[in-house]
């Protein structure tokens, strides 16, 4: 594993053999012996991954250490300090108004919601949970984004309001108790990149991305990063763009009077209600689904809706409350930029006519069945929704792939049949693959 230092993946710069350099992903090790310390790949849509270079240098790491009290703790007392990240206006007389910078002492921790007292202005009340972070803690800095992965710190830091050099400090996926730094690039091959170094922590405490230099704290080391970049792909220059978080849903607002919502735009409609957008109590904004008189039972609805309200995701709606009256209102989340429509997935009477049923979602699952077996590949590669809209009402169907099963090709066919009525049912659709599955599992585990 001699000889030259070298790296073959796009994005790594190439330097001297025997000058202090950098690596990259895939480790290569130099003519010393010392090994080259590896990064994440970025990715994005516009190539192959990028493989951030990591400031390694052949110098021997200082000594720094860091320290302090607890996020929260304030010495000599059991109380728990929070901080402000977001202004908050109160909605609700019991509800505490704050200021971004704020502190309060934490009452009683429940759920979203949280009792708190203000060390500014004494009062007490409810307080959102996700607008405030313990004192001394890293989520009080604007640059830590706690709990973010390494695609989600890509498409944050490629969005609109960020510049080059706008930078986060995340948890690291791979490495418990450890972080990693994503900042955006530019380069004339891949245009706009995010590129990622791994922190590294010294035995006595500290951080350090290269070894040549050392700091007691993370807030040492992004001020570093931002006088120069020393071997990071570009200077640090401000905190990546944070929107303010949404709001928790109303403390025990669950079942709640129709008066309450104020409907304001049709936004579809299907086999068995409406979509509405619409404004809660005057203050926020909620998407609510009407379902029609006798679509469903009350009992069977709610005993429903009570299992959906325990699924709480960042990636799924959130349901905020109901109507439990003919005709019952589901209240969820509204999502602002939700109306996008994905023709390529869509079955031809709900392009057409709206019509939205579990037959719909079965010609879906087809589509699904698909991108799996061509590994992610976009649907009707080549062709624009329009000319897709056309094919369909012309007969057209997805060829089947050079190596997907005549059995399961069968399968995606049935999903895709002209009238909704004579599709499969998931029930059979279920069954089907569980035999397909039974009667391949050899071949497969007699695979070298």
């Amino acid at each position: 594993l001699g000889g030259r230092s070298s790296c073959e993946d796009p994005g790594c710069p190439r330097g001297e053999e025997r000058a202090p350099r950098m690596g990259c992903m895939k480790s290569r090790f130099l003519q010393d012996g010392g090994k080259v310390s590896k990064t994440e790949p970025s990715t994005d849509k516009r190539g192959t991954a990028v493989y951030a270079p990591d400031p390694t240098a052949f110098c021997k790491p200082g000594l720094n250490s860091s320290g302090g009290a607890p996020p929260g703790f304030v010495q000599g007392s059991e109380d728990v300090i929070v901080v402000a990240l977001y202004d908050y206006d109160a909605i609700h007389h019991e509800d505490l108004s704050f200021q971004k910078g704020d502190q309060m002492v934490v009452l009683e921790e429940s759920g979203e919601w949280w009792k708190a007292r203000s060390l500014v202005t004494r009062k007490e009340g409810y307080i959102p949970s996700n607008y405030v972070a313990p004192v001394n803690s890293l989520e009080t800095e604007e640059w830590f984004f706690k709990d973010i992965s390494r695609k989600d710190a890509e498409r944050r830091l490629l969005a609109p309001g960020n510049v080059l050099g706008s930078f986060m400090i995340r948890d690291s996926e791979t490495t418990k108790g450890s972080y990693s730094l994503s900042v955006r690039d530019y380069d004339p091959q891949h245009g706009d990149t995010v590129k990622h170094y791994k922190i590294r922590t010294l035995d006595n405490g500290g951080f350090y991305i290269s070894p040549r230099s050392t700091f007691s704290s993370l807030e040492e080391l992004v001020a570093h990063y931002k006088k120069g970049k020393d071997g990071l792909c570009q200077k640090l220059s401000v905190p990546c763009v944070s929107p303010k978080p949404q709001k928790p849903w109303e403390k025990d607002a669950w079942e709640i009077p129709r008066e309450s919502l104020q409907m304001e735009k049709k936004l579809g409609a299907g086999q068995f209600g409406e979509v509405w957008m619409a404004t809660y109590n005057k203050h926020t904004k909620v998407a609510v689904k009407t379902m029609k008189p006798g679509s469903m039972s009350v009992e069977a609805f709610l005993a429903e809706a009570n299992l959906m309200k325990t699924l709480q995701h960042d990636k799924l709606v959130k349901l905020h409350a109901v109507v439990t009256q003919e005709p019952i209102y589901i209240v969820t989340e509204f999502m602002a930029k939700g109306a996008k429509f994905p023709i390529k997935w869509t079955a031809p009477e709900a392009i057409n006519f709206g019509s939205f049923t579990i037959k719909s979602d079965v010609w879906s699952f087809g589509i699904l069945l698909m991108e799996i077996v061509t590994y992610g590949r976009i649907p009707y590669p080549g062709m624009s929704n329009p000319e897709v809209i056309r094919a369909l009402e012309h007969g057209y169907r997805m060829p089947r792939p050079e190596h997907c099963p005549e059995e399961l090709y069968s399968i995606m066919t049935r999903c895709w049949k002209s009238r909704p009525e004579e599709r499969p049912t998931f029930e059979y659709i279920q069954s089907v693959l569980d035999d397909f599955f039974t009667a391949t599992e050899s071949q497969y585990q007699q695979q070298p």
